[in-house]
């Protein structure tokens, strides 16, 4: 019989056997993970039945603004979760407790400066882009709220981030579930009931991801015999806050590179016309699906090596990286076949308009085999990072998103224009996508394999 009570506990992973380890933290990671991209999915859903593919559009232009803007908090919840797993797996009780509580304080400090000075960017970055003037007032609408509302999507991902670290990824699950059926009937009552429009969208978001925060923070405020959260704790520490950014600092520049070449495609994208636009949304949306398993088991492999690297357990990492990485490979095949069997089923929930689901699933055909790639890629760099090697994912990030990625797709756009097709063939953006992630694969697994990684330890 399963103890309920035991689910909701920090649970250790430097002993017992490590698929089963890192498959019992995985399962509630894709749980976890469908809920999250449901947030974004039936944002999608709700705005292409109810107002409209330009509306539609309008969300996923928006889509890789909010993710740059959205850097900061992503360097501090890696930083975090890395350190918070050493520090759990080493017992050090004293550098736990300051490092949450470092983190807690410049979190609220870094949301203070990003609700000020995000707003009034929002729309000049817009034009800056070429975002066509049918859907530049609903992107700007949309971007605007997110940022004012910032502070609750930043403490649900960095707490939750810290309660993972310790090994408690089913107390994040039941929260994430609960902001999910908020969201959803918030959407449904804001832009169905209310006619709010892509505005009532990205209201709902933020009030679900607000509800998620402050359930994470009573989680963590009750968790006082693994660690302290007073008054001297929130003070922040010089030195926790130099590691932090120290191990942060490269996961951040690392999603600012990839979202940086996604907006500089996205101008690109742009040029093919709101209906292409329309159609990349849906395959984003789809797309989170895919790469679901992925992300959940680069988590997971975060979380197994940074507490394994910290009791000094250098064998069990390698270990658990090797049967990490077969099952990450496994889940992501599978879900893939699924999602190219039904494809034209699932793409038809986004929208009506047969165009924009023939031309959304041939997308998605193209990509198809590279969700597998990058279950090696996300697997690895989760054992670098979780020893505390940040910056060898970073630089292939870099390599792949900026030096190959964005030539990939500018080359082939150059090449096939066509006096019928003045910007070219549009299958230059999911080529240079898949690219990008097989080359990724290789170089990570190279790079894992050389095994620098494993001097990186706190």
């Amino acid at each position: 019989m399963v103890n309920i009570k035991k689910l909701f506990e920090p649970t250790d992973m430097t002993v017992g056997k490590p698929w089963k380890s890192i498959g019992l933290f995985s399962i509630p990671m894709i749980i976890g993970n469908i809920a999250q991209q449901l947030y974004s999915t039936v944002d999608s859903i709700v705005v292409g039945h109810y107002v409209g593919d330009n509306a539609l559009a309008a969300v996923g232009s928006a889509t890789p603004i909010l993710n740059l803007l959205l850097v900061l908090f992503i360097g501090i919840s890696a930083g975090v979760g890395i350190m918070v797993a050493q520090y759990f797996g080493a017992k050090a009780r004293t550098d736990l407790s300051k490092t949450i509580g470092t983190c807690t304080t410049l979190t609220a400090l870094v949301s203070l400066v990003l609700m000020i000075a995000a707003p009034p960017i929002v729309r000049p970055l817009l034009a800056l882009l070429d975002t066509p003037a049918s859907i530049i007032d609903d992107c700007t609408a949309y971007l605007v709220i997110m940022m004012v509302g910032i502070a609750g999507m930043a403490y649900y991902n960095i707490l939750s981030g810290i309660l993972r670290g310790m090994g408690d990824s089913f107390s994040a699950l039941v929260y994430l579930l609960v902001a999910t059926v908020i969201n959803i009937v918030l959407d449904v009552w804001f832009v169905a009931g209310f006619n709010m429009g892509v505005a009532g969208v990205s209201l709902a978001t933020v009030i679900a991801q607000a509800v998620s925060a402050i359930m994470c923070l009573r989680k963590l405020m009750r968790m006082k015999d693994t660690f302290d959260l007073g008054k001297k704790e929130l003070k922040m520490s010089k030195e926790h806050v130099t590691q932090i950014v120290k191990l942060g600092l490269p996961s951040g520049v690392t999603q600012a590179i990839f979202s940086s070449a996604m907006i500089i495609v996205q101008s690109l994208t742009n040029s093919f016309g709101e209906m292409f636009i329309a159609a990349n949304v849906i395959v984003m949306r789809v797309d989170g699906f895919a790469m679901m398993p992925n992300l959940s088991f680069g988590t997971a492999m975060t979380t197994y090596a940074g507490q394994n690297v910290g009791a000094r357990k250098f064998d069990r990492v390698m270990q658990g990286a090797k049967q990490g990485t077969i099952m990450a490979v496994i889940c992501s095949t599978v879900i893939t076949g699924i999602i190219l069997l039904f494809g034209k089923h699932l793409m038809g929930i986004f929208t009506d308009t047969q165009e924009l689901v023939d031309m959304s699933y041939y997308m998605m055909c193209i990509l198809a085999v590279g969700y597998i790639a990058m279950a090696v890629t996300q697997s690895l760099s989760g054992v670098m990072r979780g020893a505390g090697d940040t910056v060898t994912p970073m630089w292939i990030s870099l390599c792949t998103s900026v030096l190959i990625r964005i030539p990939v797709a500018y080359g082939i756009s150059w090449l096939t224009r066509t006096p019928e097709l003045p910007t070219g063939r549009s299958e230059c953006i999911q080529v240079s996508l898949l690219t990008t992630w097989v080359l990724g694969a290789i170089i990570t697994f190279t790079f894992y394999k050389i095994g620098k990684w494993k001097k990186k330890a706190l």
